[in-house]
C-alpha cells in the first residue's frame, strides 16, 4: 500500500509512528486537520473557562466567546468536508504533522496563571491564522480555498479579537479584583501551608539537634539526630495538613498537595541547620548551624511580613524570640 493513502486512511500515521509532511497533505488530510485543530482549541477554550469557573467569572465569559467561535469555524469545515469527501473525517491530529507546535497540556499548567493563559489564547489564534494561511495555498478547490482563506482572515482578526473581547468582559476593576483573588488563592494554598511547614521545622527540630550537638560533640551522630527529625516533621505535618480538611469549603485546595508543600518545607526548615553537622570540626559545624537558624528565623518573618502583613517587627518577636528559646533550652539540655 502506497504512504499517501495509507496515511489518508483513519488508521492515521501515529499507529505507525510516522509524520505528515504539510507540504505533500492532500486536501482531505488538511480539511481533517483544520477540524481537529478547531475542536482542540475549542476545548482549551473550554477547559480554561471551567477551572477558572469559581474564582473569574469574566475571564470564564472571555473564553466562552472565544470557544464559541472556533465552534463556529469547526461547523463550517465540517459542512464543506461532507460536501467534498463525505461522512468519514479522517484521524489526523496536530501531533501527527511535522512541525506543529506542541501545546502543555492543561492540566500541567496548574494553578493557571491569568495573564499567560490570556497571552496563551493570542498565540493560539496567531498559530491558527498561519495555519489557514498556508493550508489556503496549498489547495487547488475553489471551495475549499476560500474557506480557508476566509478563515484565515477571520483569526487574523481574532489575534485583536482575544484582547477585544477581553476589554469587553474584563475591566482594570475586574483584573484588580482578580488578582487579588488569586493572590489570596496562592497564599492560601502554598504560602500558608508552606510557611506552617517551613516554621515547625525551623523551630521544633533546633531542641533535639542542639541537645544532641552538645551531648555528645559527635558531627556525625548530631547530623543523624537532625536528620531524623527534619524527616520525621516532615511526613507527621504532611500528614497533619493532608488531613485537616479537603478544601471544598476553605478554599484552600488540594489537600494532597498542601500536604506535600508542608512536609517538603517541614523538611527543609530542619535539613538547613542540620546540613552543617557534616562538617567533622564541632565548633565550626556548630557556629555556621547557629548562623543558619538565624537565617532562618529572618526568613520566616520576612515571608509573614510580605504575605500575612504582619508587621516585621512583630514578626521577628514571634519568630526569632520563640525560636532562640527553643535553641536555648536545647543546648541547655544538651550541656547538662
Amino acid at each position: 500500500m502506497a504512504l499517501d493513502s495509507l496515511l489518508s486512511s483513519p488508521v492515521s500515521s501515529r499507529r505507525l509512528g510516522a509524520t505528515l509532511d504539510f507540504s505533500r497533505m492532500t486536501e482531505q488530510q488538511i480539511m481533517s486537520l483544520a477540524i481537529a485543530l478547531e475542536e482542540e482549541d475549542a476545548l482549551i477554550y473550554n477547559t480554561y473557562a471551567e477551572v477558572l469557573a469559581t474564582d473569574y467569572p469574566d475571564t470564564v465569559r472571555l473564553f466562552r466567546a472565544m470557544a464559541a467561535e472556533e465552534d463556529g469555524h469547526r461547523h463550517r469545515l465540517i459542512e464543506l468536508y461532507r460536501q467534498r469527501f463525505g461522512e468519514r473525517i479522517l484521524l489526523i491530529r496536530r501531533e501527527d504533522v511535522r512541525g506543529f507546535v506542541r501545546r502543555k497540556p492543561v492540566w500541567l499548567a496548574q494553578p493557571l496563571d491569568l495573564d499567560k493563559v490570556r497571552a496563551q489564547a493570542e498565540i493560539m489564534e496567531a498559530d491558527s491564522r498561519r495555519f489557514y494561511a498556508q493550508a489556503a495555498r496549498r489547495t487547488s478547490d475553489a471551495a475549499i480555498r476560500q474557506l480557508l482563506g476566509d478563515l484565515a482572515a477571520e483569526e487574523s482578526r481574532h489575534e485583536a479579537q482575544a484582547e477585544t473581547l477581553g476589554n469587553r468582559f474584563i475591566t482594570a476593576k475586574t483584573v484588580h479584583s482578580e488578582r487579588q483573588t488569586q493572590r489570596r488563592m496562592f497564599v492560601l494554598q502554598y504560602i500558608q501551608p508552606g510557611l506552617a511547614g517551613l516554621m515547625d521545622g525551623s523551630v521544633s527540630t533546633l531542641a533535639p539537634l542542639f541537645a544532641a550537638a552538645f551531648a555528645t560533640h559527635n558531627t556525625w551522630n548530631t547530623f543523624l539526630v537532625g536528620l531524623a527529625a527534619a524527616i520525621g516533621a516532615g511526613i507527621s505535618m504532611a500528614f497533619a495538613e493532608a488531613l485537616s480538611d479537603d478544601g471544598a469549603l476553605t478554599g484552600r485546595g488540594s489537600p494532597v498537595i498542601r500536604g506535600a508543600v508542608t512536609g517538603l518545607m517541614t523538611s527543609v526548615g530542619g535539613l538547613g541547620h542540620t546540613l552543617p553537622y557534616l562538617i567533622p570540626q564541632f565548633g565550626v559545624a556548630t557556629a555556621l548551624a547557629i548562623v543558619i537558624v538565624a537565617v532562618e528565623l529572618m526568613v520566616i518573618a520576612w515571608v509573614r511580613r510580605r504575605y500575612m502583613e504582619t508587621p516585621f517587627a512583630l514578626a521577628v518577636l514571634q519568630v526569632v524570640v520563640g525560636g532562640g528559646i527553643v535553641l536555648a533550652a536545647g543546648i541547655l539540655i544538651g550541656a547538662a
